[in-house]
C-alpha cells in the first residue's frame, strides 16, 4: 500500500469550472489528446491523495499492444499534477472504460510508483465517490442497462406482494435476534408487524388484505425455528453435532451484532444495509474460531443464485470499512431455513468490482459533445439485451424503450437486437415524434441540473471533508458525543440528544426538520444513520434516526452532516417517465403540456353548480374583489385546466383558501399542493377558521404546528389506527388532502383520485416536478407569477436549454385559460408603481383609497429627529429621508462610502451594507410601534 501524504488544495473555482466543462461535455469515444490538454483542465475539484483512501486523477491513457494488450494510465495525487504515477492495467482490466480527468481508488502494491492492476493482484475502484449499492450491481450482472436505468428511474421499480413478504420477514427475523426464535415469540412479531403503520400502507397500495398476509408470513415461521435449532449456538451450551459440508466447515451464529447496518463505503465505492452482523464460530474438522460475519436474507426461492452470492460477497466488501476482512458471508433462504457459506475470493471480488466500474461509468457519462460540435446529446446506455422472455418481466423495460427511441435510436448509431425492434414499437408506438423529443430535452436537462448539483453538493463532500471544514460551509455540526438514553418513539424512530463538547452550536449551519447522515469523525463510523433534527439550541442538539446508536462505544465522537443527497432528480425522471405512459390520463397531459391542446370550459355555471350549494357559494363569493371572482367562474367552468396571475399583494392565499371553499361547498374533491411545506400549510391555517376538512400528508416535524393535529402521522397515533379498515377509513374521510408535490408517491395516491388539484407557488416549479400531482385530478388550477421567482436552476447549460421554464410559463400562452388578480391590498401607490411600470405594464391597482395612501406610523419619530439633529453632519442628513413616512421608496447609493461585496465560502456578503441596515433598523425600532420589519437580499 502506499505511503500517506498530506492532502493537497483545491484549484481556484475559475479552474474547476473550466475543467467541468471540459471533462463534462468530452465524447466518450474520443482519444485524449497527447501532451496538449492542460493538466488544470483534467483534475477535478476534489481532494486527491494516497493511502488507505487514496484518490488518484487520471492524466493520460495509452494503449499498449504486444504479446497482451495493456493499458497505462498516467495518474496522480497532486492537485497541480505532479509527482506522477503509472497505472498498468493488465489481463481482463485492460476492457476497463477510463479516460483522463476521471478519479480511480486503487487497492494493491505501488512498487516504485507502479501499480499493477492484473488478473491475481489488486482492484481499481472507478470514480469511488459514487457510491452504488450491491442490489444494483447484483442486477446488473444480467443485465447492466437495466441497473442503469433503474438508478435513474427509481420511481418505476415499484413494489409487489413479494416485496412486501420479504420486507416483513426480515423485520420479523431481525426482531427474533433479540427476542427469541421461539414459536409462540415468533407468532407475536408477526401478529404486531402486520399491524404496524408503515406494513399497513403498503398493504393498502397493493390492494391486499390482512389475513392473507399474515396467513403467507406465517407459512414461513417454522423455517425460523429450524435454523435458530441447526445455526445458532445455544446460550450456556456445548455445540452439539455437526453436519460439516464437503469442505470440512461448517457454521454457528454465535451472537448477533447488529441488524440493518449501513454502511457507506468510499473505498470501493460500494454502499449498503447488512440484514443481520453476527458473530460466528466457524468449524474447521478438529478447530473452530469466531469471525464477524454478514449475513444475507432471501425469502424467494432457494436458488443460491449468482446474485443472491454476488450479494453477500459485496458486504464482505463493505463490512471492511468497520471491522477485519471477514472473508465470507452468510447467505440464508427464509422458507427453508437452510443457510450457506458464501466465500469471497479475490476472482469473485474482482469481477464484481468490474461491473460496479461499468455502471460508474455509464452513470457518471450521462451526456457528451459530438466531434467538433458544441451540442451537448445524451450518451447511449449499455447495449439492450436480446432476451424478450427477460424483458417481459424487467420493470425498467418500458423505459428502456423509451429511451432507444427517444435518445438512441435519432443517433442512428446504436445496435438493438433484431427480435427486440418490434417490441420497442409495441412499447412506444402510442407516443409522437413531439413526445419523444419533449422526454429527450427534459432528461437531458435533468442530467445537467444532476451534474451541476453534485459538482457543488455532493454527498463525497461527508468524506472527503473535515467536520471542521463542513462546518466552515454551513453543512455540518461536528465535536458531538452522544448523551442520555436512546428512546424508541416508534417503528423505525429513535430519538437521540448529542452534547457539543467545546464551544457553542452554530446557530446558521441546520435547523429544526432537516435531514442528516449521523457519523463518527472517525471515518470506519461514515454513515451509522440518518434522520432529521427535532430540536436544536446552544449546546445540544436531539434528532430523530432510523437505527438506534446505543451500541456505538462511550466517547464516540460524532458529527451531524446536512443530508444533500446526489442531484436529487429522482422525482423529476419518475414524473417524465409517467408522462410518457400509455395511459389516458397520461394521454391528456401530453396533449395539454406537450402538444399546446387548448383547454375546454363548459359554458354555464348553472351545469357544474349543485342547485344546494347555491346559496352557500354566493355568501362566499360576497368578499371577494372582481378579479377574484371571475377566477372563481373560471375554475368552475374548467374541464380542463386554469391559471391564476397572482400578481404582488393581490391575495393569492386568500384566493386559493376561497376557492377550496368553493369547492367544497359544491362536493368537489381538492388536492392542495405546492413546492413547500409552509405555502401549503399557509392555505390549510386559513381553511382551518372556517370548519373545511382536510388531511395534511407528511412528516410531522415539516408541517405547521397548528396543523400537526390533521396531519396522517398525528392522527394514526391518537386513533391508534392498526387495522387496514381503519387507514382506508382515513385515507377516504377528508374530500381535501394537502401535500407538497414530492409528496404524491404517498399510497393514498394509488387508490385516490381527485375532482381538481390545485398548486401553489406553480411559477417557481420545475415542470417535471408540477407534473406530479397533476396525474392524480380530473381538472387542474395552478396559481402563481412567472414575473417573481422562477424555478431555481443551478446548471448554466440547463437553464439555455429551456428548463428554468415553468409549466406556468408554458401554458400561459393559452389565455382562455388565464385570469389575473390585479387588486392589491399590500403596497400603497408609490411602492406599487415601481413594479407596476417595471413589470405589470400598468394593470395593478390599489384595492382602496386607504391602501394607497397608506405610510408607516412611527409616534416616536419627532423625538428621534429632534436627538438626530444635535449629532447630525453632512454626511448624515441622509437618515432623516430615510425615515420620513412621507418617503415610501428611498434608494441609498452606497458608491461612495466606498461598500464592496465580498465572496465567501457560503455566498456573496456585504459587511458595510449589513451594517447600515442594521443600524437602520434600530433607528426604525426607536420610532415605536414597529410590529415587524424585514431584510431582504438578493444573494442566496
Amino acid at each position: 500500500m502506499a505511503v500517506q501524504s498530506a492532502v493537497h488544495p483545491a484549484p481556484s473555482e475559475e479552474d474547476w469550472l473550466e475543467m467541468l466543462m471540459e471533462k463534462s461535455f468530452t465524447d466518450l469515444e474520443e482519444k485524449p489528446e497527447d501532451g496538449s490538454r492542460s493538466l488544470r483542465k483534467i483534475i477535478p475539484r476534489t481532494k486527491l491523495c494516497r493511502g488507505l483512501y487514496n484518490r488518484y486523477c487520471v492524466l493520460d491513457v495509452k494503449e499498449v499492444r504486444g504479446l497482451r494488450e495493456e493499458k497505462h494510465l498516467i495518474i496522480t495525487a497532486s492537485q497541480e499534477g505532479e509527482d506522477t504515477e503509472l497505472c498498468i492495467l493488465k489481463d481482463d482490466w485492460f476492457e476497463l472504460l477510463v479516460k483522463p480527468g476521471d478519479l480511480i481508488h486503487l487497492e494493491g502494491d505501488c512498487i516504485q510508483n507502479t501499480w499493477t492492476i492484473g488478473r491475481d493482484s489488486g482492484y481499481l475502484i472507478l470514480n469511488p465517490d459514487l457510491l452504488i449499492s450491491g442490489t444494483s450491481i447484483a442486477n446488473a450482472i444480467r443485465c447492466l442497462r437495466r441497473s442503469v436505468l433503474s438508478e435513474k428511474f427509481k420511481a418505476s421499480d415499484k413494489g409487489s406482494r413479494q416485496m412486501l413478504i420479504g420486507t416483513m420477514l426480515h423485520d420479523i427475523f431481525q426482531k427474533a435476534t433479540t427476542q427469541g426464535f421461539g414459536g409462540d415469540v415468533l407468532q407475536k412479531l408477526a401478529l404486531q408487524t402486520v399491524h404496524v403503520p408503515k406494513y399497513l400502507k403498503e398493504m393498502y397500495q397493493l390492494n391486499l388484505s390482512q389475513a392473507d398476509v399474515m396467513q403467507e408470513v406465517g407459512e414461513y415461521l417454522p423455517s425460523f425455528e429450524k435454523w435458530a435449532r441447526d445455526s445458532m449456538i445455544p446460550t450456556h451450551q456445548q455445540v452439539g453435532t455437526l453436519n460439516l459440508s464437503a469442505g470440512g466447515t461448517a457454521a454457528q451464529v454465535s451472537e448477533f451484532l447488529d441488524i440493518e447496518e449501513n454502511i457507506w463505503s468510499p473505498r470501493f465505492g460500494l454502499k449498503g444495509k447488512i440484514d443481520v452482523t453476527a458473530k460466528v464460530k466457524i468449524h474447521q474438522k478438529t478447530k473452530s474460531h469466531l469471525k464477524i460475519m454478514p449475513l444475507e436474507l432471501k425469502t424467494g426461492k432457494e436458488s443460491n443464485s449468482i446474485e443472491h452470492r454476488s450479494q453477500v460477497i459485496l458486504y464482505t466488501l463493505l463490512s471492511q470499512e468497520r471491522r477485519e476482512d471477514p472473508e465470507s458471508g452468510l447467505l440464508l433462504y427464509l422458507k427453508t431455513g437452510n443457510m450457506y457459506t458464501v466465500p469471497a475470493n479475490h476472482l469473485d471480488k474482482r469481477e464484481l468490482l468490474k461491473i460496479r466500474n461499468g455502471l460508474s461509468f455509464y452513470l457518471s457519462n450521462v451526456v457528451h459533445k459530438s466531434n467538433g460540435s458544441k451540442e451537448i446529446k445524451l450518451s447511449a446506455l449499455p447495449t439492450m439485451i436480446a432476451d424478450k422472455q427477460a424483458c417481459k418481466f424487467c420493470s425498467q423495460f418500458r423505459n428502456c424503450a423509451l429511451y432507444s427511441r427517444s435518445v438512441e435510436q435519432p443517433s442512428g448509431s446504436f445496435y438493438i437486437p433484431s427480435e427486440m425492434a418490434p417490441i420497442i414499437e409495441n412499447q412506444t408506438e402510442h407516443l409522437k415524434d413531439s413526445h419523444l423529443q419533449y422526454f429527450n430535452l427534459w432528461y437531458l436537462m435533468c442530467c445537467l441540473e444532476g451534474q451541476s448539483k453534485e459538482s457543488k453538493n455532493g454527498r463525497k463532500n461527508i468524506w472527503m471533508l473535515s467536520a471542521a471544514e463542513r462546518e466552515d460551509n454551513g453543512q455540518c455540526i461536528g465535536d458531538l458525543i452522544r448523551t442520555g438514553s436512546v428512546q424508541p418513539l416508534a417503528e423505525g424512530q429513535y430519538l437521540h440528544t448529542f452534547h457539543r463538547q467545546s464551544g457553542n452550536i452554530p446557530a446558521i449551519n441546520l435547523a429544526t426538520g432537516d435531514r442528516v447522515v449521523v457519523s463518527g469523525e472517525d471515518k470506519k463510523f461514515l454513515a451509522l444513520s440518518s434522520g432529521f433534527i427535532r430540536d436544536v439550541n446552544e449546546n445540544n442538539i436531539t434528532c430523530i434516526l432510523d437505527r438506534s446508536l446505543a451500541k456505538i462505544p462511550q466517547g464516540t465522537i460524532f458529527r451531524l452532516d446536512h443530508e444533500e443527497g446526489g442531484g436529487g432528480l429522482d422525482a423529476h425522471l419518475g414524473n417524465l417517465s409517467k408522462l410518457m405512459e400509455n395511459s389516458p390520463g397520461s394521454e391528456k397531459l401530453r396533449d395539454l403540456i406537450i402538444d399546446f391542446r387548448k383547454p375546454h370550459f363548459v359554458q354555464f355555471l348553472s351545469s357544474v353548480l349543485p342547485h344546494d350549494a347555491k346559496d352557500t357559494v354566493a355568501n362566499i363569493l360576497k368578499g371577494l374583489n372582481k378579479p377574484q371572482k371571475q377566477a372563481m367562474k373560471r375554475v368552475l367552468l374548467s374541464k380542463d385546466y386554469t391559471l391564476i396571475v397572482g400578481m404582488p399583494g393581490t391575495g393569492k392565499t386568500t384566493t386559493i383558501c376561497t376557492l377550496v371553499r368553493i369547492l367544497y361547498a359544491c362536493g368537489f374533491s381538492v388536492l392542495l399542493t405546492s413546492y413547500t411545506h409552509s405555502a401549503v400549510d399557509n392555505i390549510l391555517l386559513k381553511l382551518k377558521r372556517f370548519q373545511v376538512g382536510f388531511l395534511r400528508l407528511g412528516r410531522t416535524q415539516k408541517i405547521h404546528p397548528e396543523i400537526q393535529k390533521f396531519g396522517e402521522e398525528e392522527i394514526l397515533q391518537a386513533k391508534s389506527i392498526k387495522t387496514l379498515s381503519g387507514l382506508e377509513e382515513l385515507y377516504n374521510s377528508q374530500p381535501v388532502v394537502g401535500t407538497t408535490c414530492m409528496g404524491v408517491n404517498h399510497p393514498i395516491f394509488t387508490r385516490r383520485r381527485f375532482d381538481f388539484c390545485i398548486v401553489d407557488e406553480a411559477s417557481q416549479i420545475s415542470q417535471p416536478i408540477c407534473l406530479g400531482p397533476l396525474f392524480f385530478a380530473d381538472r387542474f388550477v395552478l396559481v402563481g407569477d412567472h414575473q417573481q421567482l422562477p424555478p431555481l436552476v443551478q446548471s448554466a447549460e440547463a437553464r439555455e436549454l429551456g428548463m428554468s421554464e415553468s409549466l406556468f410559463k408554458r401554458l400561459e400562452k393559452n389565455q382562455d385559460a388565464v385570469v389575473n388578480l390585479t387588486v392589491q391590498y399590500r403596497m400603497n401607490s408609490k411602492i406599487m408603481s415601481l413594479s407596476n411600470k417595471l413589470v405589470y405594464e400598468g394593470r395593478l391597482e390599489c384595492a382602496s383609497e386607504r391602501v394607497s395612501t397608506a405610510t408607516v406610523q412611527l409616534p416616536q419619530l419627532k423625538s428621534l429627529k429632534l436627538e438626530l439633529e444635535i449629532r447630525e453632519t453632512p454626511e448624515t442628513a441622509w437618515i432623516k429621508d430615510v425615515l420620513e413616512p412621507s418617503n415610501p421608496v428611498v434608494f441609498l447609493n452606497t458608491e461612495n462610502i466606498p461598500a464592496p461585496e465580498t465572496e465567501e465560502k457560503c455566498g456573496v456578503s456585504n459587511w458595510i451594507e449589513a451594517k447600515l441596515v442594521a443600524y437602520l433598523a434600530f433607528l426604525f425600532g426607536k420610532c415605536g410601534s414597529l410590529t415587524s420589519l424585514a431584510a431582504l437580499t438578493g444573494w442566496l
